[in-house]
């Protein structure tokens, strides 16, 4: 970067920028001061469960939007076009799912670990707490992404290294995360969103009208083949199709919000299964508002550097660097604006930050430490102190984890990827145990180490034969000043494919070009498969002996009807669970659950 990139952002951008980070500290501090005397674990990480669905649900949108979603989804759109951003259609699927099969089943539970499920579900405390070590590992890496997505802004607009922006920042989140608990991030969420949506639309705005209008920007964007989403190629290896990216948007939906400890310690929060699934309307509709906002920021900034492309010409170093360069050299010229669009940036960093380190101490500590020996017996006020002591570690320890990530590629393909393979087994065991009575529990342990398996040696090969990349879009250098391309310059990406030479295809591809969309889902569905062969080849249970209250009323019916097909009416008995009709082959209705539930887990089958 030049010199006069540092310069261009001068004093009063970092006097804003400072002013609106420290606005999300104090809050965090209030919130702390506020709660003082209430040492409840329940008050930290849920708010007492009575806390209002809007600002939950502006929380969750921060949570999810970090500045991964601000730099990755620009540069997306960038360099690869707009058949991304079909990703919310399938996110409206995954939103359906959720409030109707997964939500309705989880928030009764009133737990505060989402991984007591398959405790209860499936009756081991053993594959509970594997679940959990996967979540919190899973957790630890995406905040490491979390904390290096910034550092790239502020290196790109003031000159700072990234390694002293990643030290600095992550110091700073990791005292605010541990003050005030749940609530304290919950309402610096609400500041964090508003900051995000008001740092990108104000740097549009400016953009839009230099380059003579809408109509202009979509001109030019169109020239330049970025404006195509309807690509109907039903190959799995081609990086973003129609159809890739609706699994994508389902995957996303189900395992951010339905199943994930984050998204369970959000709706939980609220006061009833009906403000629950409410919120997950909002969250959506929240999503999708910034969302296309960020899409739209990338076609902003190709439209700008059309004939002069900054990563091609060697001014940026890394595609996500795309969005903060604009912005340096578009609206640095306005008092305030870039501090503004920094100030963005990382708001989407502590957001994220906060959620996850204070999502993955509660796993930490109701799923591992509770049982320990050396923790038995703490007191509420002993166990609030360990966990905000957690959370500040976890905070710190993303210091070194975006210290890992640094050298990756980029940051949304390298995210999903990484977390698509860790994830997707763990969704799978909860979508399995809702929607596959029929699963036991050594099922239940084949279909996740499969699944987990096998999404890892996806990864990791592809990481290794370094397959899996698209090339990207047409570029162009023409209209730089020197009218030359910088060859010699290490920021050169050699596959960049200038607008007047075609790219020729590879002639062979294998499984390691899958799509990174598909990963996510794929660990779901092997998880599903597996498990279901197995539990019926080894005997599957009698569906009297499966707790109604844990599986989805349709599925346990459709495996009731069969159970009757295959083995007749004297085969079930419903004294274990004498709330369901199995005769009358229906569920019993939520309704008609007392109100204190009477689990009693299966033991291992």
């Amino acid at each position: 970067m030049d010199d006069s990139d540092a310069e261009a952002f001068g004093l009063v951008n970092w006097i804003v920028c400072v002013i609106l980070l420290l606005a999300s500290v104090v809050i965090g501090i209030f919130a702390a001061l506020r709660g003082r005397g209430n040492n409840s674990t329940e008050e930290y990480l849920l708010g007492g469960r009575r806390m209002s669905s809007l600002p939950v649900a502006l929380s969750l949108i921060a949570s999810t939007i970090s500045a991964i979603s601000i730099l990755g989804l620009s540069s997306e759109m960038y360099f690869y076009g707009t058949q991304f951003s079909l990703v919310l259609a399938g996110t409206l699927y995954g939103t359906f799912f959720t409030q109707a099969i997964v939500v309705p089943i989880l928030y009764p539970l009133e737990t505060v670990s989402v991984n007591e499920y398959i405790s209860l579900r499936f009756g081991c405390h053993k594959l509970r707490k594997v679940a959990s070590i996967n979540l919190v590992a899973n957790n630890l890496l995406y905040n490491g992404f979390c904390l290096y997505a910034p550092s790239l802004t502020l290196s790109t607009v003031t000159g700072l290294s990234s390694t002293y922006s990643i030290i600095i920042m992550g110091i700073i989140c990791s005292f605010y995360i541990s003050l005030g608990g749940v609530k304290a991030i919950v309402y610096t969420d609400v500041v964090q969103t508003i900051l995000m949506f008001l740092g990108i639309v104000v740097t549009i705005v400016i953009c839009v009208v230099d380059l003579g209008g809408l109509g202009n920007v979509f001109h030019i964007a169109n020239e330049g083949e970025r404006l195509q989403f309807f690509n109907f190629d039903p190959s799995p290896l081609v990086r973003y199709t129609f159809w890739s990216v609706q699994v994508q948007g389902v995957y996303n939906m189900i395992s951010w919000i339905g199943i994930s400890q984050m998204g369970y310690m959000r709706y939980s929060s609220v006061p009833s299964v009906t403000l629950a699934k409410r919120l997950c309307s909002y969250y959506f509709v929240g999503l999708c508002a910034l969302w296309l906002i960020f899409f739209f920021a990338g076609i902003v900034a190709y439209a700008t550097y059309s004939e002069c492309d900054p990563l091609t010409s060697g001014r940026i170093d890394e595609p996500d660097q795309i969005l903060p360069y604009l912005v340096v050299r578009k609206v640095s010229h306005s008092p305030g604006m870039a501090g503004l669009f920094a100030a963005a940036v990382y708001s989407g960093m502590l957001s994220s930050m906060s959620t996850y380190a204070n999502s993955s101490a509660s796993l930490i500590w109701q799923d591992l430490f509770r049982e320990m020996k050396f923790f038995k017996g703490y007191s509420d006020a002993k166990a609030t102190k360990t966990l905000k002591i957690t959370s500040a570690a976890i905070g710190l320890s993303a210091i070194g984890f975006a210290m890992l990530v640094k050298h990756l590629g980029s940051i949304v393909v390298v995210t999903n990827s990484l977390l698509n393979a860790g994830s997707g087994s763990l969704t799978g065991i909860f979508v399995t145990g809702i929607c596959a009575p029929w699963v036991s529990l050594k099922g239940a342990y084949a279909g996740f180490i499969t699944a987990l398996a096998f999404s890892l040696w996806l990864m990791i090969g592809q990481f290794i034969a370094g397959h899996g990349q698209t090339e990207k879009l047409p570029l162009s250098t023409e209209g730089c000043p020197e009218n030359l391309y910088n060859w010699n310059s290490t920021s050169t990406v050699m596959t960049t494919v200038p607008s007047d030479e075609p790219y020729e295809e590879a002639a062979e591809k294998t499984i390691y070009d899958l799509s990174y969309c598909y990963t996510g889902m794929l660990g779901i569905v092997l998880n599903y498969i597996v498990s279901s062969l197995v539990s019926v080849f080894i005997g599957p249970p009698n569906p009297a002996d499966v707790d109604a209250r844990l599986i989805s009323p349709s599925f346990l019916r459709l495996y009731t009807r069969l159970w009757i097909f295959f083995k007749g009416h004297n085969s079930l008995t419903a004294e274990s669970v004498p709330d369901l009709d199995v005769f009358a082959l229906s569920a019993p209705k939520r309704s008609e659950i007392p109100t204190e539930p009477k689990y009693t887990p299966i033991s291992a089958r």
